[in-house]
């Protein structure tokens, strides 16, 4: 989620090409890739969706209720209030720095591609669940002038100045998606671990929604982070350890887990879905720029100016909501865990995962 202000939602990614790239199939093998062919102050804010009269594609949405303007505070982070979800990520301009930080390294670790699906150009319709700040939405927009591209989000924090062909709903994903059958030729998700209680039906409501022969997109996160020194590789006491044994236990403590990035969980759920043709890439993504070439330096930068920013907001509910731990002993945690990827003697990394499926073109 982003400032409005943010000077890259305005920045325009370089078009999806022809696949190329072929990640890691393993977390100990960097070259492989898997292609499945079997396939507690509350205050209120007003906003308001960006969603156009004429935009047939999204007619088949409804109004939503004034609850989802309402925010709550704790310890100075604002965090949305919805009668259905509870979210982890705080909602505030800090929290939407370092999700516009992602996407910019992200963009980068795919090449220049917003996404890898093999879509049939140019797309009718594109739904982006879990939006955010709108910034991917928003560069497909540019991408494809003439494609009606929805964002989705239970926070009201895109920007109003956006491409004509882009649309922000404000819509909880968990609950009954109200798309017509058959509407888009992609569904891209991203980075909604801990946010959702059954990918199962999430996945299923995307099917639903899939022209035949459509496509779903899904990028990942994983918790644990790695040393490429040994003995803070195998040390089970150092942070990177300990702080993803930490909230891996919150998400299950949530009932909404934080391993849906885990090798193989995105990809075997959406062949019991119904998917075909189903791709997952693993790719090792670096912490700062220790990088052994410049791509890698500059991914891995971004990288680094993210995970601080966004460190306090990724915990702070977990910890002291879930975990129930007190404000100090949540600071000292994700200090401990700050000044570990701020070292670049560490050369810290972790792995991200990107699974693509097909909708089969007949039942």
């Amino acid at each position: 989620m982003a400032s409005a202000n943010s000077a890259s939602a305005r920045k325009q990614s370089s078009s999806p090409v022809p696949l190329s790239y072929v990640g890691t199939e393993d977390e100990a093998k960097v070259g492989s890739v898997n292609a499945d062919t079997e396939l507690a102050d509350t205050s209120t804010t007003s906003g308001g969706s960006a969603l156009g009269d004429d935009a047939s594609i999204a007619s088949s949405t409804v109004t939503v209720e004034e609850s989802v303007y309402s925010y709550t505070t704790l310890y100075g982070r604002t965090y949305q209030v919805s009668p259905a979800t509870e979210y982890w990520g705080p909602n505030d301009e800090t929290q939407s720095d370092g999700l516009d930080l992602a996407h910019e390294f992200i963009t980068m670790l795919l090449g220049d591609r917003l996404f890898e699906a093999p879509i049939v150009e140019p797309p009718q319709a594109i739904l982006d669940v879990g939006t955010g700040t709108g910034l991917w939405a928003i560069n497909v927009a540019d991408r494809f002038p003439e494609t009606h591209i929805i964002g989705t989000d239970i926070s009201a924090i895109q920007p109003c100045w956006v491409p004509p062909n882009c649309f922000f709903q404000i819509d909880d994903v968990q609950l009954d998606w109200t798309f017509g059958p058959s509407r888009f030729d992609l569904v891209h998700i991203r980075s909604l671990g801990g946010s959702v209680a059954d990918w199962r039906r999430l996945y299923q409501q995307a099917y639903r929604s899939l022209q035949p022969g459509g496509w779903i997109e899904h990028f990942e996160f994983t918790t644990r982070l790695y040393s490429r020194v040994p003995h803070i590789r195998d040390d089970p006491d150092h942070i990177f350890h300990r702080w993803a044994d930490t909230f891996n236990e919150a998400g299950e403590r949530m009932g909404k887990t934080l391993r849906i990035g885990v090798k193989g969980v995105m990809r075997s759920m959406l062949r019991r879905v119904g998917y075909v043709s189903i791709i997952e890439k693993t790719r090792r993504v670096p912490v700062g720029g220790w990088g052994s070439d410049a791509r890698d330096r500059d991914i891995g930068i971004y990288n680094l100016a993210f995970m601080v920013v966004s460190l306090e907001g990724f915990a702070l509910f977990m910890l002291h909501s879930i975990m129930g731990w007190d404000y100090e002993r949540v600071q000292v945690f994700v200090a401990e865990m700050r000044g570990a990827i701020m070292d670049t003697n560490l050369q810290p990394y972790y792995y991200v995962r990107n699974v693509y499926a097909r909708k089969p073109t007949a039942p």
